[in-house]
Parts: C-alpha cells; structure tokens; sequence
C-alpha cells in the first residue's frame, strides 16, 4: 500500500507530462520537475545576469570571509555543511545511474543543469539568510524555505500567524524526503560493501546506524565531524580522479568528444535515445546539486553574515563543486575504463567494476570506502537541515528534535536491506515535493534576493 503510493506521486512528479516525438520512433519526455526547475534556473540566470559565471571570483571571496562570532556557522562551515549533502549518492550512484540510462551525453546536461542551478541556489540562500531566526535550541541562527514562506504569506495577509498551510507543507515534504534519503544512504554502503568485502547488508547497515547514533544524538557534533569528513573525502577523490586522468590522458579527448558527441548526436536521435540522454543527465543533475529544491537554505540561513548576497554566492558555488567538479570526477573514472569492460552493468557494480580497471582491487575498495564517506556525511547533513523544519512545526522542544533523529536512524537501518528503486523513490518523492512548495515562492520572493545582489554590487564600488 505504501510503496505503491509512492510510486504513484513518484510518476505525478517525475513521470512524463509532455511527449516531443523525435526521428526514429522514440520521444523526449518532459516530467513536472523538468518543467519547474529549468525554467526557473534560466530566468534566475537572467535576473542575476549571468551570476555564475560574472561573479565567480566573489563566490570566493565570499566563501573565506570569517564572520566572528562563535556561536553562528561561518560561510565555509555553511559550504561544508550543504556539500555533506550534495556531494553524496547523487555523486556516485546518481552519477551512474545517469549515464547507465542516457550514456555519457547525460553528463554534459548534468553540466548545463548545474550552471543554471547555480543562480536558483542565489536566490533561496539569499531569502533564507534574509528570513533567518534566532535557534534557542542549538545557538546561532536557523531558517530555510519554511520560514521565509511564512512570513511571505503573513505579509501578504497582513496578520501574524503561528503557521502556514504551505510552510507547513514544505517542512513536512523535507522531512519525508531526508528520511528516505537515509534509506539510500544505507542502501547504498551497505551494496558497495558487499562487493568489495563480502559483508552482508545487514551487519553494515547495524554498523553504520551505531555510528550514525552516536554523533546524531550529541547537541553539537554533527558540524565538528562534518567540519573534518567533507574536505578529507572531497580532496582525496579529487586526487585520485587526476591520478587516473594523468594515466589515461591519451584517451580524455575521447572521453569528451563521446560526451559532446551523444549529448546531441544524430544516432541518439534516430535511435530514439535523445530524450533518455537528456532526461537522465536533467534529473539526476538536479538531484545531486538539489538547487531549487529548498535543501541547502536550511544551511545558509545558519550563518552571520554582513550581506545576506554573500551566503547566497557561497551555495552558488557549492552547486559548481558538486556538479561541475564531483559528478565529473565520477564520469571521468566511468568513461575512461573500455566500455566492453562496463558494458551491460548498472549500479555501484558498474563503478567499481571501472575502478578496478584504474586501480586494481584497490580501486574497488576505494570505492567502497568513498561511498561510504560521502553517504555518511550526507546523512550527517540532512539532519541539521531537518533542525529547522521540526522546529518550525513543533516549536523549540528537545524532545521533537530527538525523536526525528531516532525515526532517521530507524530508516537509515530499514534502508541497508530494502530494494534499489524504491529507496531511491522515497528520496525522489520528498524532495519533488519540495521543490514544488518551494519553486514558486522563489518566483515571487525573487525580487528580495535581486534587490540584495545589487545593493552588494554597489557596496563593492
């Protein structure tokens, strides 16, 4: 009963709503999700002129600046905290996933999805640092789309109110997806361990849980782990890519020639392959970098800040690491191994299967090792951002801040022996749904987030 209504909001949101016919029999497919967050990625770009790309030097900038004071998260913690997340399944698994389905021209669309992206996360970081609140529970600040829908909807009633229908909406939507995303965290360490050491699914996901419980269920630990996880994994996987690329140099203008080459070839489109290219490489790039989705302000909305347009440049460029520099990491490692090698394989089996070309058996417990860092951080992360939605919904009581840390803990064992696709249904669900309690909001609050890029534009002159 449960997995199918699941799967029947997973095809609400993510199933086709528009059919393009193309050459050869087959058609592009236009989901709900496609329809919201690509539009708004390029009329954001528009808005900001072309942030991404004029402003890439402030990101920067804005990224070292040091706030002083020690109670708030600083801009890099903010960064560190929203990578945890991003820089996740969707790096690896979503990554292979893509190109296992749309080939490797899904990597180039990953790549457009992310320079749009960019200027959508702008816009919600800056509003959310912009509607920030006081946190009495944990000190410093918290915020997110929750509350600056609240007070959006208050101002337009012109009356307090104690909550908001699609606040409320919002909170839960993230609530439910964080909780399936605990799934896939353990769903996927626990496959990626049984291939590369034999352990049964269930003693990895005990194991993991224990772990998990152990920092999760301490007041202020999660940030100190993720402060230390997020760059160790984030440099070394970096560093291992280049290791490969320097060995395999002679075949990386293939590599992008077959990326280029698919992302708009004339056989993808006669073959009527074009629209899984496209719609793999579309869906699992908003996935991973997750802007518009209304994830990442629940970190920004943490910081001090002397302009609220600085965080919002800070998680532009997050969606830039994420995508841009580890989503390609993973294409890299994928596309440089023989493709009669990989040939047919689906899954952290494809992945490893290319590492142990690199890399030899090392290669696959890197691997392993790899998923494991980058799932567990995002598992760290997705609970500072439910901080805030438990609060919005259930005031400022310890007791509500604990209990949704157990049930992430009861599903982050649940997901380590459940099926593939429907864990990854689960996540997709919640964060569909707030995607669309938080896109239009944006459309509407835009303009508080413009008023502030130009008031920090002028500042610099």
């Amino acid at each position: 009963m449960m997995i199918a209504l699941i799967e029947t909001i997973y095809n609400f949101l993510w199933g086709d709503w528009i059919l393009i016919p193309l050459p050869g029999g087959g058609h592009l497919g236009i989901s709900l999700l496609i329809l919201l967050l690509v539009p708004a990625g390029i009329f954001f770009t528009i808005r900001t002129r072309f942030l991404p790309l004029r402003l890439f030097p402030d990101m920067i900038r804005a990224l070292v600046e040091n706030n002083g004071e020690k109670s708030s998260l600083s801009s890099f913690q903010t960064l560190v905290v929203s990578t945890a997340t991003r820089v996740g399944m969707g790096n690896l698994t979503g990554v292979v996933a893509a190109i296992s389905a749309g080939g490797a021209g899904a990597v180039f669309w990953m790549w457009i999805t992310a320079l749009l992206g960019s200027s959508t996360a702008f816009i919600e970081a800056t509003l959310a640092q912009l509607h920030k609140e006081k946190d009495p529970l944990y000190g410093g600040y918290r915020g997110g789309p929750a509350y600056y829908i609240h007070h959006f909807i208050e101002e337009r009633k012109g009356k307090k109110c104690k909550h908001v229908l699609l606040a409320v909406l919002f909170a839960i939507s993230g609530l439910i997806c964080w909780c399936g995303i605990s799934q896939v965290v353990s769903n996927s360490v626990a496959s990626s361990f049984e291939n590369a050491f034999s352990i049964p699914p269930f003693y990895t996901s005990i194991a993991l849980t224990c772990l998990a419980a152990v920092i999760v269920l301490r007041k202020n630990a999660t940030v100190k782990v993720l402060d230390l996880l997020v760059p160790v994994m984030a440099v070394i996987y970096f560093g291992i890519t280049i290791f490969v690329i320097l060995s395999n140099l002679g075949s990386l203008p293939d590599v992008f020639s077959k990326i280029i080459r698919e992302a708009f070839g004339l056989r993808q489109v006669v073959a009527g392959g074009f629209g899984a290219v496209l719609m793999n490489g579309v869906k699992r790039g908003l996935f991973s970098n997750e802007a518009g989705s209304g994830s990442a302000p629940c970190a920004a909305a943490a910081a001090n800040t002397d302009h609220p347009a600085k965080m919002g440049l800070v998680q532009a460029l997050g969606v830039f690491i994420d995508t841009i520099v580890i989503c390609s990491c993973t294409a890299m490692l994928m596309l440089l191994a023989p493709e009669s090698l990989t040939r047919g394989l689906t899954g952290m089996e494809l992945l490893q299967t290319a590492m142990q070309f690199h890399l030899g058996r090392f290669g696959v417990i890197f691997i392993a090792v790899t998923l494991w860092m980058f799932s567990f951080s995002t598992f760290l992360g997705i609970l500072f951002y439910a901080r805030s939605n438990v609060a919005y919904l259930f005031g400022d009581h310890w007791k509500y801040q604990t209990a949704y840390k157990i049930l992430a803990l009861v599903m982050l064992f649940i997901g380590g022996i459940q099926t593939y696709t429907f864990v990854w249904d689960l996540g997709d669900v919640g964060i569909g749904l707030m995607t669309v309690f938080n896109i239009f909001i944006l459309y509407a609050m835009s303009g508080q987030a413009i008023r502030e890029l130009k008031k920090y534009e002028g500042s610099k002159k």
